[in-house]
């Protein structure tokens, strides 16, 4: 108690000598008695915002320069060309006015820095001048969201008819591909027939579920238009492939998609970029737990008839007994009964999107 008591007595004797020492300034500045020593220091960072608006400036344009190609790679789809002009638009925008300010900013402490004699002027009030930065940059603004609604909702459209259609579901911590059988119809899936051998939890009472097939991989067919499905079966994921300028949400229990059509083959990509080993990759950009980094997939871009090649090889879902035999006991004790959960067909329907008009539509297109 006593160590408090001196520690408070002390604090209070400091804000009293601050302000004895406060008073006595201002009291020479009533008496005109006060002079300000500012001394070379103002000089010296007058002349440090010059610098550093120069030898920043440099690194910031550097670093762009040398980073460019990471940050922006090639574009491998029709959209994709769209984005890439409205975003280079913004910025071109956004990195004229960010230089003009920044450079009167530097430029202006330099030359109105302190000067004895010299007083600021004051300026009050300017109609004309409120009005110009007023609607200039409303008309700016107003062009550049319009250009991006029109070009996002060309983007997020309904498909073609005739597309490939593949549905995601992320998960922690992995990606799980679906592909429609020869009838090109996703069947009906439930959560509660999710197990060990049953991931999507497909509904094998629904016939159009018999022949949907899982893959490791993501195919999709060059030059032609491709729905991606996307689910969430526990937290938020993100859909995101940089080549094809790709970014979409997997929202748990809110479906949404996103269609695309690629232009460049895997393989063309690799002679684009020499490099061989290149692949590209679908990855999760939000972080969704622990083994967020593992949240990622490859996608191959195949020639249209390598990938009615790759589409013929695979296993329907009728063809994996260990799924046919954990389907029978999981309806069982979920309750599900002989129906399965067709009652949910219209949902599920609604929910996986456009149906082709005809079947094999996507097939026979290519």
């Amino acid at each position: 108690m006593t160590a408090l008591t001196i520690l408070l007595v002390l604090v209070l004797l400091l804000v009293v000598f601050g302000l004895l020492f406060r008073l006595q300034i201002l009291t020479s500045i009533f008496s005109g008695t006060y002079v300000r020593e500012i001394g070379m220091s103002n000089r010296i960072n007058a002349v440090l915002m010059l610098v550093f608006m120069v030898v920043g400036g440099a690194a910031f344009f550097w670093s762009f320069s040398e980073n460019f190609n990471k940050m922006n790679p090639p574009v491998a789809s029709i959209h994709g060309h769209a984005m890439e002009r409205m975003f280079w638009t913004t910025m071109t925008v956004i990195g004229i006015a960010f230089v003009i300010t920044q450079a009167l900013l530097f430029i202006y402490s330099y030359k109105y820095q302190h000067k004895e004699g010299r007083r600021a002027y004051f300026f009050a009030h300017n109609n004309t001048i409120e009005v110009i930065w007023t609607i200039i940059p409303a008309i700016v603004m107003a062009s550049l969201i319009f250009a991006g609604w029109k070009a996002w909702t060309r983007i997020t459209g309904p498909a073609p008819k005739d597309s490939v259609v593949v549905e995601l579901m992320g998960k922690q911590f992995n990606w799980l591909v679906r592909y429609p059988g020869r009838d090109m119809k996703l069947g009906v899936v439930n959560y509660r027939l999710i197990d060990a051998s049953n991931d999507f939890g497909f509904d094998l009472s629904d016939k159009a579920a018999l022949d949907d097939f899982t893959s490791t991989e993501i195919h999709v067919p060059k030059g032609h238009p491709v729905l991606i499905k996307i689910r969430s079966r526990d937290v938020l994921h993100a859909v995101y492939m940089p080549h094809f300028r790709v970014q979409m949400y997997a929202v748990p229990g809110m479906p949404t998609r996103f269609w695309f059509t690629p232009t460049m083959t895997t393989d063309e990509m690799r002679a684009h970029l020499g490099n061989p080993k290149f692949n590209y990759e679908l990855a999760c950009n939000q972080i969704c737990g622990k083994s967020h980094y593992a949240m990622k997939a490859t996608l191959v871009v195949d020639e249209p008839d390598d990938y009615q090649a790759w589409y013929a090889k695979q296993s329907p879902n009728s063809a994996n007994a260990d799924m046919m035999a954990s389907y029978k006991q999981t309806s069982q004790s979920a309750g599900l009964g002989k129906g399965g959960s067709l009652g949910a067909k219209a949902a599920a329907i609604e929910e996986t999107g456009e149906t082709p008009a005809s079947p094999l539509a996507a097939q026979t297109a290519m």
